[in-house]
C-alpha cells in the first residue's frame, strides 16, 4: 500500500465504532487478553494496528517503552490503544484505568497523544476515554 493508491484505501477514525470495526476480528474469540496499538497519522488515518502484548486470562502485560516503540518508529501523531477482556465484562479493571494514565504520560512526554483506550468483548465494548477515565 504504498503511493497515492494506498493513502485512499487507509481507514480513518472518526468514531469509536471505526475503532471497534478496525480491531473486531483480531480480538473475537480470543481466550487470552491481547493488547493492540492503532497508530493514526495527523489526520487520524490508520497506519497500522499491532500487537503489543498477549497476557493470560485477565492480564496483559504492557510496558510504556514496546507501546510507543511501535508509535515512533510508524511516524504516528497519535494512537488508540485497545484490549479484550476474554470474560466478556468490558468494564476497565484498576490496572486497566492506571496503565492507561502511564500510558498517556508517556504519551505527552514524547509528543504521541493517546486518544482513547478501548476495551472489547465479542458483543461489547467500552471506552475510558467516554468514562472519563484517561
Amino acid at each position: 500500500m504504498e503511493g497515492d493508491a494506498g493513502e485512499k484505501q487507509k481507514p480513518v477514525v472518526k468514531s469509536l465504532e471505526d475503532v471497534v470495526n478496525i480491531v473486531r476480528s483480531q480480538l473475537k474469540g480470543k481466550k487470552k487478553e491481547h493488547f493492540l496499538v492503532l497508530c493514526l497519522d495527523i489526520r487520524n488515518r490508520v497506519i497500522n494496528c499491532r500487537p503489543v502484548s498477549i497476557g493470560s486470562l485477565d492480564t496483559s502485560i504492557v510496558h510504556p517503552r514496546e507501546v510507543f516503540k511501535e508509535a515512533v518508529s510508524s511516524s504516528a501523531a497519535s494512537v488508540i490503544f485497545v484490549h479484550n477482556h476474554p470474560s466478556g465484562d468490558p468494564e476497565p479493571s484498576k490496572e486497566d484505568v492506571e496503565l492507561t494514565k502511564r500510558l498517556v504520560k508517556a504519551g505527552e512526554i514524547i509528543g504521541v497523544d493517546v486518544l482513547d483506550h478501548i476495551v472489547v468483548c465479542d458483543r461489547s465494548y467500552l471506552s475510558l476515554k467516554a468514562r472519563n477515565l484517561l
